[in-house]
């Protein structure tokens, strides 16, 4: 029988997975090619021989997205298959025109065929939306589970930008191994947190190596947490589903994909952010919650925020820097640093755009929503680069910082500056606590 011939549709994540789970060993499959988007600089490399197995001798190329039509052409694509996150529907069937016009089959693929099984109870933390605040919602878990005397370890959706070799498998346990691990900005927020906490964390390219060192690790593995990326849902089959949904953009829990996935999936949903969100826009979310999600619990809670010098909001021309992908493609207009120059007082927010230099011009010119925001992006040494140099040309009385990790330590700020730091806390019953212990009662052996 003739084999099919595949182009994966990524971004260096998801369709690694996908290849890894279902075509990398498939006789009736050949993947010809993956393409890329939303992750700059990852075009042009390729998914190695040594992580590719035996059907792949000569690894599989990777191309920018941009050349999809050509590439079905090239390679006589029968199927693509889309695998990446965080995109909104009318994006994904665009997409789908493209293909189906250039003369293939256009498909998604469920967790059926990708989502692993764990010898351990396994909690999964995803979301509708980049920046709905699972990482955090992900720390309180931790918090909780430990209280209970639970070793976790965390398992975070991928984000292998460098040499796909060796981010094979990751294992993070102390600061140290972010540099080890040559991490980005990008990773060093989603791992950093859970590391100051005491808690391990694995990641990389193979998840089914990356599972089963987990659940055999050194400190010991009670429960394994999947901390999800974008909007995207787990990469290993949950006991326990939690997704976190933001009413800052109501609507979007019914209107990206795999966000829905996400919701539908859902023990329990997280409302965040209601502390800082209109009514009349929770209320929306929680419509859609009950359409989509009627049996979840549904739990509420503020993101609350802490802020290290706050003399250096009021009355000041501050310029905010906030998490990058969450700008981005997460397309939001605020986050936890704007909040935090509001309630306390800043005179301005200065527009960095007219400061903006290199890689950082590059990404305000690709999300012309991006207005008085800085994103910290550094997916590499010149997008690191071009992010301190936009932040020293900038001109403002003080910078205010409100990544998940200390900025601060990855580059020198040459101004003033205060850093803004964010919690989740639940408002009123049931809470995450109620939710874990009736997981504890359920899949945990004492």
């Amino acid at each position: 029988m003739k084999k099919r011939n595949v182009i994966i549709i990524g971004a260096a994540g998801r369709d690694f997975h996908n290849f890894n789970t279902f075509f990398r060993d498939n006789e009736a499959y050949n993947v010809a090619a993956f393409t890329a988007a939303q992750i700059p600089d990852i075009a042009g490399r390729k998914y190695p021989a040594s992580l590719a197995g035996r059907l792949y001798p000569n690894g599989i190329p990777v191309y920018h997205q941009a050349e999809l039509e050509e590439l079905i052409k090239k390679y006589d694509v029968d199927e693509c298959v889309f695998s990446y996150s965080d995109v909104s529907y009318d994006g994904v069937m665009g997409l789908g025109a493209r293909v189906n016009a250039a003369g293939a089959d256009f498909s998604m693929m469920g967790w059926k065929n990708t989502a692993l099984k764990s010898t351990k109870p396994v909690i999964a933390v995803c979301a509708t939306r980049t920046g709905c605040g699972k990482s955090q919602t992900s720390r309180r878990i931790i918090e909780v589970l430990m209280a209970r005397g639970l070793k976790t370890i965390a398992l975070r959706h991928p984000m292998p930008y460098g040499d796909l070799e060796a981010q094979k498998v990751q294992r993070f346990a102390e600061i140290g191994d972010l540099e080890k691990h040559k991490c980005t900005i990008e990773e060093m927020e989603e791992y950093e947190p859970h590391i100051v906490r005491g808690n391990v964390i694995y990641a990389g390219v193979d998840y089914e190596a990356i599972l089963r060192a987990a659940e055999n690790d050194p400190a010991g593995c009670d429960v394994i947490l999947w901390d999800g990326g974008n909007n995207d849902f787990s990469f290993v089959q949950p006991d326990l589903m939690i997704t976190v949904v933001d009413p800052h953009r109501p609507g979007h829990e019914l209107a990206y994909y795999p966000g829905e996935v996400a919701l539908r999936l859902a023990d329990a949903v997280v409302i965040n952010k209601i502390d800082s969100a209109d009514f009349d826009d929770i209320q929306a979310v929680r419509k859609n919650i009950a359409f989509a999600a009627p049996n979840a619990v549904v739990v509420d809670a503020a993101s609350t925020l802490s802020v290290t010098d706050h003399s250096l909001i009021k009355g000041k021309r501050v310029l905010v820097v906030e998490d990058g992908p969450t700008l981005t493609h997460g397309e939001m207009k605020i986050g936890a640093g704007t909040v935090a120059a509001h309630r306390f007082g800043a005179a301005e927010l200065v527009d960095p755009r007219p400061f903006a230099v290199g890689k950082l011009a590059e990404t305000f010119a690709a999300y012309p929503h991006i207005e008085n925001l800085l994103p910290a992006m550094g997916y590499g040494e010149q997008q690191i680069k071009d992010l301190s140099a936009t932040i020293d040309r900038t001109d403002c009385d003080a910078v205010v910082i409100a990544t998940p990790i200390d900025l601060q330590r990855i580059i020198k700020i040459n101004k003033p500056s205060t850093r803004v730091e964010y919690m989740l806390q639940e408002i009123g019953k049931p809470d995450l606590e109620e939710v874990l212990d009736d997981f504890i009662a359920k899949h945990v052996k004492k």
